[in-house]
């Protein structure tokens, strides 16, 4: 695959999605790529990638357009549209993008009185579908600092939506307070800093991403609240062959008003635990994961992760989730380091299987 790209710098190429994410089933959809290059910087890239062996050198050109569609078993379905452009030598990097879908979900909520933490029989967790069909668009711009792999920003987001649930209570309870449709703007600041040896499947190196949104109604939101995301990633040869790796994950969620949207709060993300099975305005996540290089192409890997999800004042979501499991990558595009497999995970609540391309976590 990889030797079919760099010999033939058409400037296109398709892309499988594959979901298999527990909270919304098993499904797929396609994506394209489209390359934007003058001819001579296809020629540039041709000769960069014919020459490289690891995925190390720099093989994605300036711009980029994506655009796709995917559906999944349970009536969830999205398509989307996106461009990502680059100057001055990536001194300048700006990302912005656009989608519509309907996502179908379980929300989780725990009945635990205030300030009691377990108290039967009232420490019960009450589990409620929901749908959400909405509009979503997003922009970024970047700055790179000197030389660095320090980049600073700024970010846009906005959206639409409407939501219901399979109980006539609850979406009662919607109407009478935050209403069933929501608007969503706001405006922040981001730090990226990435020292990793390959975008797609690194082996050393680190990352670093921090991100500060605000969401005031003079943006024109619907909710005040302010959301602070910070994510890492390091990847730590310890032995030949032996990759020893660590993520983290902490989201501080901010609002004055008592009742908001349910999907609007973090969440644990674990391999082996449902979207949104664990949500509050604070989450907390650790992972590492221990990868086998059985040669060139092929590699096995083990992996924990724990996690919890806190709400202010409160002692319910205090329990600590985890998840484990084991996988395997294949290497599909050596020049691009590009790699697909497998993961089979386990938790408390549930089992999953999830299938990675170009994925180190």
């Amino acid at each position: 695959m990889g030797h079919h790209i760099a010999e033939n710098a058409t400037g296109f190429l398709p892309i499988p999605i594959l979901i298999t994410e527990p909270a919304v089933g098993y499904g797929g959809g396609i994506a394209g790529l489209f390359l934007h290059e003058t001819d001579e910087e296809k020629k540039i890239r041709k000769e960069a990638a014919l020459k490289a062996v690891d995925g190390g050198a720099r093989l994605m050109p300036a711009a980029i357009t994506v655009a796709g569609a995917a559906g999944t078993e349970n009536g969830t379905w999205f398509a989307f549209a996106g461009h990502q452009h680059s100057w001055l030598k990536d001194k300048i990097r700006y990302m912005g993008g656009a989608g519509v879908g309907v996502a179908n979900l379980d929300i989780y909520k725990s009945l635990t009185l205030p300030g009691f933490g377990g108290f039967e029989p009232i420490d019960k967790t009450l589990a409620f579908g929901t749908k959400t069909e909405g509009a979503v668009m997003m922009q970024q711009l970047q700055f790179r600092v000197g030389s660095t792999p320090l980049m600073l920003g700024v970010k846009q987001t906005a959206s639409i939506s409407t939501i219901e649930t399979e109980s006539s209570l609850i979406n009662y309870l919607l109407e009478q307070t935050i209403g069933t449709e929501t608007v969503t703007s706001g405006l922040g600041l981001l730090l990226d800093y990435d020292t990793r040896n390959n975008y797609f499947y690194p082996s050393a190196g680190y990352k670093v991403n921090a991100e500060y949104m605000v969401y005031d109604e003079a943006l024109g939101s619907d909710h005040d609240y302010t959301n602070f995301n910070l994510e890492g990633e390091v990847y730590i040869p310890v032995a030949d062959h032996w990759t020893l790796g660590f993520a983290g994950n902490y989201q501080k969620f901010n609002s004055d008003d008592v009742v908001v949207q349910p999907t609007l709060k973090p969440y644990v993300e674990l391999r082996g635990i449902s979207a949104y099975r664990y949500q509050g305005d604070e989450v907390q996540v650790v992972q590492t994961q221990l990868t086998y290089d059985i040669d060139s192409r092929w590699k096995v890997s083990g992996f924990y992760g724990i996690g919890r999800a806190l709400d202010d004042g409160e002692q319910n979501h205090d329990e600590l989730a985890s998840g484990y499991g084991a996988g395997f990558r294949y290497q599909i595009a050596r020049r691009y380091g590009l790699h697909i497999g497998a993961d089979i995970a386990k938790s408390k609540e549930e089992s999953a299987f999830y299938i990675s391309i170009g994925s180190g976590f």
